[in-house]
C-alpha cells in the first residue's frame, strides 16, 4: 500500500514535468508539454485561466488537437472538443511485484516492433520517442514481439504503468500482468510506487489491474479539443 502523497496524482502532467521530468518539459507561460515526438501529454495549472488557455494554443500552435487530459472546468467556446471519454486512475494497494523471467528489456532498437504492436492493440498514445520516458519490458515468442509494458509519467514518489498491450494471438496467457508485475518492481525497487490510467469502460483491464491489486483512486477524463485556426496574441477566451 502506498505511503507516498497522494496528491501529486491530481495533476500528474505537471507534477512530472515539474519534478522528475523536467528536462522533458516545453514552457509558453505556465503550459508545460512534453516534445511531440514523446507523448501527447500537456500540463495546464489547477485552474487555467484565459492567457493560459492562449498559451497552450500558441505553444501548439493553430487548428492543432490538443490532449488536456484530466482537463478542469469548461473548454474554450472557440475550442473545438474532438475526444472524450471517461478514465480512471489506479494506484499500487498490495501488487504481488516480481521480476518476470522472459521479460527482456526493451530500447530505441526495438522503436519499430514497438509501434507496430500498438498499432494492432491500441492501449493508448506510444510514439517513436516514448520509450525514452522510462523502463518498458516486452515478452518475445519466436523472436516477435507479442507483449509490452512500461513506465510513462514519473512524478516524485510514483511512476506510472502504461502500454500495456498483447497482441491478440498471444492473448489469454496472462501475459500483460506479468509485465505489470515487473514493470512495477522495478519502480518499487526505486522506492516509488506505481500508479496507471484506463478508460472507464474499459472493464477487462479494470478487473485486472484489480486483481493484481491495484485499487480506484478517482475517476478522470481523456480530452482532446483542436485550438482554434485563428489566433490573436493574449486574446481572451471565454472560460469558466
Amino acid at each position: 500500500m502506498s505511503t507516498s502523497d497522494e496528491r501529486v496524482l491530481d495533476n500528474p502532467a505537471r507534477a512530472a514535468l515539474t519534478g522528475p521530468h523536467a528536462h522533458f518539459a516545453e514552457r509558453r507561460g505556465r503550459i508545460l508539454r512534453y516534445p511531440v515526438d514523446v507523448s501527447p501529454w500537456l500540463a495546464l495549472p489547477d485552474s487555467p485561466d484565459a492567457d493560459d488557455w492562449a498559451d497552450v494554443a500558441a505553444l501548439a500552435g493553430p487548428g492543432t488537437e490538443i490532449a488536456l487530459f484530466g482537463c478542469r472546468g469548461r473548454v474554450p467556446d472557440d475550442w473545438e472538443i474532438t475526444f472524450d471519454i471517461d478514465g480512471v486512475q489506479m494506484v499500487d494497494d498490495g501488487l504481488a511485484a516480481a521480476p518476470d523471467p522472459e521479460a527482456v528489456l526493451l530500447g530505441p532498437a526495438d522503436v519499430p516492433e514497438m509501434l507496430d504492436l500498438v498499432e494492432r492493440t491500441r492501449p493508448g498514445p506510444f510514439l517513436p520517442r516514448t520509450v525514452e520516458l522510462g523502463t518498458y519490458l516486452g515478452i518475445r515468442r519466436g523472436g516477435a514481439l507479442v507483449a509490452m509494458a512500461g513506465e510513462r509519467l514519473h512524478l516524485p514518489g510514483w511512476t506510472e504503468i502504461s502500454a500495456v498491450c498483447t497482441d491478440p494471438a498471444a492473448r489469454g496467457e496472462g501475459l500483460a500482468g506479468r509485465l505489470v508485475l515487473a514493470v512495477a518492481h522495478g519502480i518499487r525497487e526505486r522506492g516509488e510506487t506505481p500508479f496507471l490510467h484506463t478508460g472507464a469502460g474499459n472493464t477487462t483491464a479494470i478487473r485486472l489491474y484489480d486483481s493484481l491489486g491495484f485499487r480506484l483512486r478517482r475517476t478522470t477524463a481523456f480530452l482532446a479539443a483542436r485550438a482554434p485556426e485563428h489566433l490573436t496574441e493574449n486574446r481572451a477566451v471565454g472560460v469558466s
